[in-house]
Parts: structure tokens; sequence; C-alpha cells
């Protein structure tokens, strides 16, 4: 079979401290952080005993996992089998770069979110221009708080023309509703921002979480998705592969990137392809077309 993981183990720490974040500067014990790291050591001896199937595994942690070092080494290992095709991780990419050499960086994407209350702007773009010459894949992106307006306009300045930077956009609170003039500017950054501001119906809806995308947590619990808490098995019981099958979806709406981009009707595969994980289009939607 073919099969997109999301993985997210008990990691809900992070060494930013971002007020609308619950994880921001929290702090794990040591029995946490070894908890952890056996939760993803077991499920890295379960992806690499997968060899019959072709697998993409995306790391989607509560806080950062790339400040330390079992994520980083987990990312090298995972770029190194045959049968895995993709190794994608969401991270604020505070880290040092200096595990990447060791992956097989045709294989790995980098989700990279941009905080500007916690990292300067030429620290964040260095990162990224780092990733570049290292040969990796990567988008960045920002939270769509209207005080980060001209932030995202001059991150989009700073970063590679050939780096896709994306707008996630606040669906709750005093940012809800944008008006048209907020939607607009936010578009001339991410012209994919209007995607991202709608919750799109969803329910009876064809998915393909829970069928060829399932969400898993340090326990091996799996779920068709981050967003609908009901479990459909356990990817190390004996019999889990026949839990997965087509399904409808059972929330009236989705509106987060990693749940919406896998509805049937949107078609967004057509629109990201290869760079679903790490969040970049096929096409660059974001460059102004060239002068004929």
């Amino acid at each position: 079979m073919t099969l997109t993981v999301l993985y997210r183990g008990p990691l809900s720490s992070c060494n930013y401290g971002c007020e609308y974040c619950p994880f921001g500067k929290w702090k794990h014990t040591e029995e946490e952080l070894a908890k952890d790291r056996a939760d993803l050591e077991r499920f890295l001896a379960w992806v690499e005993s997968r060899t019959q199937d072709t697998l993409a595994v995306f790391f989607t942690p509560w806080g950062e996992a790339l400040i330390w070092p079992w994520y980083q080494e987990s990312l090298a290992r995972l770029t190194h089998l045959p049968h895995v095709e993709r190794v994608a991780v969401q991270t604020n990419l505070s880290c040092k770069l200096d595990w990447v050499p060791r992956c097989r960086t045709e294989k790995l994407g980098i989700w990279a979110t941009y905080h500007p209350e916690w990292v300067k702007r030429r620290r964040f773009v260095a990162q990224c221009e780092k990733l570049s010459q290292l040969g990796v894949r990567h988008s960045a992106g920002m939270v769509g708080f209207l005080r980060f307006a001209e932030e995202a306009e001059a991150l989009r300045g700073e970063l590679p023309a050939d780096t896709y930077l994306w707008i996630n956009a606040v669906k709750d609170g005093k940012e809800a509703p944008y008006t048209p003039e907020d939607v607009a500017r936010f578009s001339r950054v991410d012209p994919l921002f209007p995607v991202n501001n709608t919750r799109h119906p969803s329910l009876g809806r064809a998915c393909r979480g829970g069928e060829s995308v399932i969400s898993v947590d340090g326990e091996g619990t799996a779920r068709r998705c981050h967003f609908i808490p009901e479990p459909i098995g356990n990817i190390y019981a004996p019999d889990f592969d026949a839990a997965l099958k087509p399904r409808l979806c059972s929330k009236q709406t989705c509106g987060c990137h990693i749940g919406y981009v896998y509805l049937e009707y949107l078609a967004l595969d057509r629109v990201f392809g290869s760079g679903i994980l790490e969040r970049i289009p096929t096409a660059p939607l974001w460059r102004a077309p060239a002068a004929p």
C-alpha cells in the first residue's frame, strides 16, 4: 500500500513562548523526554519493517522537535529507507542544520514557521538560504495576525524567490473575520491565503484520511486525522491494515491545511503535488509571470 503517516508523539514543549500557543516555553521532565524518545524509536522500527509498502512520514509535533537530536537522527534515518519516499517536519527552524548532510536531502521536506516575536528576520532568512544551499525543499510561513502583515511583506521581500511563503489565517478571535482589504493584503504575499481562510464544508465528503493518510500518536493509536478523535486502530496491532478504508468526513467543516488538503473535492493534490507535506505548490503561484 501507499500510506502517509502524520506522527505526533507526546512531545509538547517549545523553546519559543508565543502567547497564542499553549506549549510556548513549556518544559518537559527528563522522564517525559525519555518517553517521547522511546515512542519515536518504536515508530521508526515500525516504519522500517513496512518494506512492502511505500510510505511518507510527516512529523507534526505539539511544540518544537528539531532542537532534540533524536528527531534530527530520525529524519536522517528515514530518508535512507528505500520504501520511504518523503519525510517532512514542522519546525520553527531554530535548530542548527549540521545534521542535514546526513540525510538524503532529495527526500527531506521542511515546513518552517517564522515567529517574529522570537527570532530576527535575518536569522530566519539565513536558515532558509542554508536549506536552499543544502538542497532541501522547504516552505516558510507565518500566522496571519494583522500586526504581522508588514513583517510578512518584508519577509517575502527577503526570502529567496523560489521559497513559498504561506500565511495561516486566524479563524477565531479579534482577527476574524478579515476585511476584504486584509484578505487582499495577505493574498499578495500568499496567493493561497483565501483557501486557508475558509472553513471548508466537509461533512459527508470523501477524504483520504483513514485510507491512505493517517494520524498516529506515541502509543501507536491511529486516527483518520488530527481533528477527529475517534481511533480507527493501532499501527502495532497485527490486523491494523484492515482498518484502512475509504471514509466520509464526520466533521461539519475543516479549516486546517493538514486536514483539508486531503479532501477529495478540493483537489489540492493537483496544486501541491509531491510538495504536499512540506506545503509547496507545484507551480510558483507566488511569483509574478515573466514579461512576454
